[in-house]
């Protein structure tokens, strides 16, 4: 039970800040993006603030045995690059300089109802659904 309340306690943290900070506004993130004309530099602050958290957090992690609620932290240990590492930032980067959405911030917008949001958040969905199951024909294969 204390896994679900901390959960969506960060969930709901997360999606305030999200919320908040106006990340869940495609224009917003299209805006960062735009080097050549109306460059609007707040994301990049925003990036900054989750740094500023997220750099002692790992650090706090590393100290530790197991966070509170699980027996183990879920940190990647390899640091090979890879094809599909490389294909999957690169699908990422052209979808949110398409959209200005990336996964987080989609969730939190769906709060919105509106209509780009869903057709967004449903083409991630069928996504992921795509990729799961290549990656299963591709072990079957294997």
């Amino acid at each position: 039970m204390i896994r679900i309340i901390g959960a969506l306690a960060v969930g709901l943290l997360f999606g305030a800040g999200v919320s908040v900070s106006g990340m869940i506004n495609p224009a917003k993130v299209l805006g960062f993006l735009d080097f050549a004309g109306n460059w609007d530099p707040t994301l990049g602050l925003v990036m900054l603030g989750a740094l500023i958290a997220a750099v002692p957090g790992y650090a706090l992690a590393k100290r530790l045995d197991a966070p509170l609620t699980e027996y183990r932290f879920h940190i990647p240990t390899t640091r090979h690059i890879d094809l599909p590492l490389v294909a999957g930032a690169v699908m990422f980067g052209i979808g949110w300089g398409l959209a200005g959405f990336c996964p987080g911030p989609a969730i939190a917008a769906l709060s919105t109802g509106l209509e780009d949001v869903l057709i967004f958040f449903a083409a991630m969905i069928a996504g992921m659904g795509l990729f799961r199951v290549f990656s299963i024909l591709r072990r079957k294969q294997a």
